[in-house]
């Protein structure tokens, strides 16, 4: 992504700081040598703590998420912090847990899993449903994972398990820099870690999320024991520390490419002139989930003005969940001009946008990001005490900077192609891969009858966006949210020119050579989603939609049933669904 400001240099750590580096990375380094004498049955078992001591804190985990957003306990947007903390949380751990059993009986976590062939010589696994609840809790929902081209099935199931395929091999330590927007994202990542490449972790955590820190030490506590994980507060000057120390083998971030590159590069001169003589500073390897700005292709159709209404509050949850500071909101809509609904549909989006629940933006520096939208587009529409903004960029007007920098703030970004039918949807294919900064995440909605008519040809564009994660027909969020599904850029980020990153996370089957991942949901929810064309689905408008009026008390029943499995309680959270 295009940096809006350049990096700081950080101060040196003091005498105590790397002290306490050196301790923990010391500890790492012992429980490094234990994890290899762990058989994949006791590894199981290990998560399957991991999994007791996460429900133990999942109220204190939801409450203290929540407080330090500035969502009280009355509301109604309380429900992501459920759904984008310990829900998440819980589905990869039980997907871990499955894989490690199955790669202990001499199985691959592909098998029973549906292949076949996707556009370009990719192979697909059709991963989600993984279980026959899933079409309940997520109905109309699907998940494929693609592979690279190339790739046959044979190898695919050979290679599943990454390094659990051999847990005798010497573990090493890593460095895990953890998120500060969503408080699921470093207990994913460190538990991949481990998973995936055998690797102990020293997890610094972002200085957002300090308040968090006592309950991911008894959420985690299983790890922390025996030396599997070390968790450290700080600032740029810690975890320049934990970059440059000779024990730790492997770098993760997720965060911007800017600190990205003041992590490989260094800032200033320094960096420019590293960069040209190839000399990084960081000497370990580095993998890095780092955002971008996303777009949002509204293929052109006839809608009906309950689809307008729904998908306009669809597009607005891509820009608002989490007051837009996600990697992964939807910040740029790129409709066609000569679609005769364009116009009731910006009218229903800015309405939206409008009648969301208001809330802090509380990401730092936020309020940078909106002056410089502000100062880019004088002519955008504001609403919530100026903390909202449509930038609907018109023909012959300068869209580079909503399109280029990653707002991380509830700005959204529409431009305007020509077209109709497969000639709109190659054009926006195209715009998105070549204009937009990043890879990260695509979001298409269509509807069915406009999919059945380009036929081929959708799953043709779909093969052409150069993307990690793409959703048809519902956001990009859940993608991140199934951890069944890989997480992170389309593949070609460098050390040069990260994009959106390097590596994937999540991948709970633990596959390799993965491209990107994809998810399909309902263009209509229940009971629009009977008849004709449309995916089928039982549920009204999902939990995970800012304007949905039972969104908090459907995302906590959703996570506790993955806690403890109530079918009573289900059956009251599927109900407050409906009320939704």
């Amino acid at each position: 992504m295009t940096p809006t400001s350049q990096p700081r240099p950080a101060a040196p750590a003091t005498e105590e700081q790397r002290g306490a580096v050196d301790a923990a990375v010391g500890a790492l380094r012992s429980g490094a040598r234990s994890w290899t004498h762990l058989t994949l049955e006791q590894r199981a078992r290990l998560f399957e703590r991991v999994r007791d001591t996460v429900v133990e804190t999942a109220d204190e985990w939801v409450a203290v998420a929540s407080t330090s957003k500035g969502l009280d306990a009355a509301h109604p947007l309380r429900g992501e912090e459920w759904l984008s903390g310990p829900y998440a949380v819980l589905g990869a751990i039980d997907g871990y847990v499955a894989s490690l059993r199955a790669l202990a009986k001499g199985a691959s976590p592909l098998d029973g899993v549906r292949t076949d062939a996707a556009p370009g010589g990719r192979l697909r696994a059709r991963v989600f449903p993984a279980a026959p609840l899933d079409r309940l809790l997520l109905s109309g929902f699907t998940g494929e994972v693609w592979f690279r081209p190339g790739t046959t099935l044979p190898a695919a199931r050979a290679d599943a398990g990454l390094g659990q395929r051999h847990p005798t091999h010497e573990a090493t330590v890593g460095l895990v820099l953890g998120a500060g927007n969503i408080t699921s994202i470093p207990v994913l990542d460190v538990m991949y870690e481990l998973l995936a490449e055998n690797r102990v972790s020293i997890l610094k955590v972002n200085p957002t999320q300090d308040a968090l820190v006592p309950v991911f030490e008894r959420a985690l506590a299983p790890l922390i024991e025996p030396g599997f994980l070390r968790i450290v507060r700080g600032g740029g000057d810690v975890g320049a520390a934990l970059t440059q120390h000779p024990d730790i083998t492997h770098v993760h971030i997720t965060g911007s490419a800017t600190t990205f590159d003041a992590i490989v590069w260094g800032t200033g001169d320094e960096a420019a002139e590293r960069k040209r003589e190839n000399r990084p500073l960081l000497t370990s390897p580095i993998t890095a989930e780092l955002g971008g700005v996303s777009p949002i292709i509204i293929v052109p159709g006839v809608w009906t003005d309950a689809d307008i209404a729904y998908q306009a509050s669809h597009v607005a949850t891509m820009r608002l969940h989490n007051s837009g500071h996600n990697c992964i909101s939807g910040q740029v809509v790129i409709l066609s001009r000569d679609w005769p609904q364009r116009d009731a549909f910006m009218t229903a989006l800015r309405a939206a946008m409008a009648a969301a629940p208001e809330r802090p933006v509380w990401y730092p520096r936020s309020d940078e990001k909106l002056a410089a939208a502000a100062s880019a587009y004088p002519d955008a529409d504001w609403t919530a005490d100026h903390t909202r903004a449509i930038v609907d960029v018109g023909p012959g007007e300068d869209a580079t900077a909503v399109e280029t920098t990653e707002y991380f703030a509830p700005v959204l970004g529409v431009v305007e192609l020509e077209g109709n039918g497969q000639e709109f949807l190659d054009a926006a294919v195209a715009h998105a891969n070549t204009r937009l900064v990043g890879t990260l995440g695509a979001n298409v909605l269509i509807d069915p009858d406009t999919e059945a008519a380009l036929g081929a040809g959708f799953e043709r564009a779909i093969a052409d966006l150069r993307y990690g994660g793409i959703a048809i027909n519902t956001w990009t969020g859940i993608v991140f949210a199934t951890p069944i599904l890989t997480w992170g850029a389309f593949p070609g980020g460098t050390l040069d020119d990260v994009s959106s990153g390097i590596g994937v996370v999540h991948n709970t089957l633990l596959l390799d050579h993965v491209e990107r991942s994809i998810m399909r949901g309902p263009f209509r929810p229940f009971p629009r989603s009977i008849g004709g064309r449309s995916r089928f689905s039982v549920l009204p408008k999902p939990p995970w939609f800012v304007d949905s009026r039972t969104s908090t008390p459907v995302a906590e029943g959703l996570t506790r049933w993955h806690m403890s499995h109530s079918v009573g309680g289900l059956v009251v959270t599927l109900a407050k669904a409906m009320r939704s």
